[in-house]
């Protein structure tokens, strides 16, 4: 019996067996074949960063080599710079750099990119090269050569000992490794000479790019928490309801308080700046009905929910929906003039028409006394400078911020072209074509 019953399993199990080795084998393969494809997409990035770093140092120098009065090509090599070193950037984040100190490097790529795209957009002809820039371009072209000159090194290690890139991913994973890799002392050494590169400035209007709102730019005393819960009762008014405060950033110039208390069984999450107490954002979570109110209906609501709060001279600029729930962006209004910067955009639940949102970040820290001259060309003229066939629905003066930060009162011209609708910004005093904004057709 025994015997009739191993001649029978017999076969089974050596089939079974033998399938679960060829499984495994396939499994392997198959690891195996996409660690060859992440590794070789790793080598390709790494030897193209080395090629576009050598790149930069050469067009650095270019734009240096020829006489300061040459315009036309400062701003053909500004341009090559800025699209090599985007090129790099991109291919700095395609390598397992994630745990890797190299994000000194990286700020300081972006603020070459920054630094030569902006210089590189205005018109030189009336704005050339100041003798500050140069300066910079001069402090860059060493530093570079200095940073192509190290990731070669790497790179000579990397071919000569056949390094992986795949040993350097496991060893940032590793909490317990040396880290005695040497792609990764190579980064690090890069890093770490960037950190002492002192002698570069890259001028305000660079790092404006880079800065994030802070407490600093708002007026107003330091705000306790007793003193936005307080803020928080009135606003919403809450009775006995407990609010929980966690205060965020404490010591930094990012302070704020982050507030939650339920009303009516739905969860309201509320930030409050530290300083002056300003709300920037709030959110009702409670769950919203079928759809009753139409677009006009829920502008109307967010139009009295701001007057009621004491959000003056406001004007409704954006409209978007997402299933019963519409978004409406709102702008300041001043003297006929739409402050394009000081925005804030309200949430209104389609279903009884109750503000359950407001994001006013930009609208508590872009809000300043502005300034500006009257425009020297009528709206007539500057419709002249748009395309012919573009068809103007509506224009309005507004005062927007360019790509170098600086405010520029435009003529807003919202119209259709190519079945498409979008809004142009023609500045007033120039008639140059500032900004253009494809518009959704719910904004429509």
């Amino acid at each position: 019996m025994y015997k009739r019953l191993s001649s029978i399993l017999f076969p089974i199990v050596t089939i079974v067996l033998i399938g679960a080795l060829y499984w495994g084998y396939q499994e392997n393969q198959e690891k195996n074949s996409i660690l060859i494809k992440a590794e070789n997409t790793y080598q390709r990035s790494f030897h193209n960063l080395s090629y576009h770093l050598d790149q930069l140092h050469n067009e650095l120098g270019n734009t240096l080599a020829v006489n300061s009065t040459s315009q036309n090509f400062h701003r053909k090599c500004l341009v090559n710079v800025w699209r090599i070193t985007s090129e790099a950037q991109s291919e700095i984040n395609q390598l397992p750099l994630t745990l890797m100190p190299f994000h000194k490097t990286e700020k300081f790529l972006a603020n070459i990119a920054s630094f030569s795209y902006q210089t590189a957009i205005r018109d030189m002809t009336q704005e050339p090269m100041t003798p500050e820039e140069m300066k910079t371009l001069k402090a860059l072209y060493k530093h570079s050569e200095q940073i192509a000159s190290e990731i070669r090194g790497v790179q000579d290690k990397v071919i000569d000992n056949h390094l992986r890139w795949m040993d350097v991913e496991v060893a940032m994973a590793s909490e317990d490794s040396v880290r005695d890799n040497a792609i990764i002392d190579g980064f690090k050494l890069v890093d770490e000479q960037v950190s002492e590169y002192e002698d570069v400035d890259f001028g305000p209007s660079s790092t404006d790019l880079y800065n994030q709102h802070t407490v600093k730019q708002l007026s107003g005393k330091h705000a306790s928490r007793e003193d936005v819960v307080k803020k928080a009762r009135q606003f919403f008014r809450l009775n006995d309801n407990d609010v929980q405060v966690v205060e965020n950033g404490k010591g930094t110039e990012y302070q704020s308080y982050s507030l939650t208390t339920e009303k009516n069984g739905s969860l309201i999450q509320m930030d409050y700046t530290t300083k002056g107490a300003y709300l920037i954002y709030f959110m009702n979570n409670r769950e919203i009905g079928d759809a009753r109110l139409n677009m006009e209906q829920a502008k109307a609501k967010a139009t009295e929910f701001l007057e009621q709060h004491d959000y003056k001279q406001m004007e409704p600029v954006n409209f978007d929906q997402y299933e019963n729930v519409s978004t409406i962006t709102f702008v300041s209004k001043k003297n006929n003039v739409l402050m394009m910067p000081e925005k804030l955009s309200v949430r209104v639940a389609l279903d009884n028409g109750e503000v359950t949102g407001l994001n006013a970040s930009e609208f508590v820290y872009e809000r300043k006394d502005r300034t500006w001259e009257p425009p020297d060309l009528t709206r007539e003229q500057a419709e002249k400078k748009l395309n012919e066939q573009f068809k103007v629905l509506d224009a309005t003066l507004v005062l927007i911020e360019d790509e170098l930060k600086t405010d520029r009162l435009c003529y807003q011209f919202f119209g259709k072209i190519n079945g498409s609708t979008y809004r142009i910004y023609i500045d007033s005093h120039t008639g140059e074509e500032v900004s253009i904004e494809n518009v959704k057709m719910t904004e429509a």
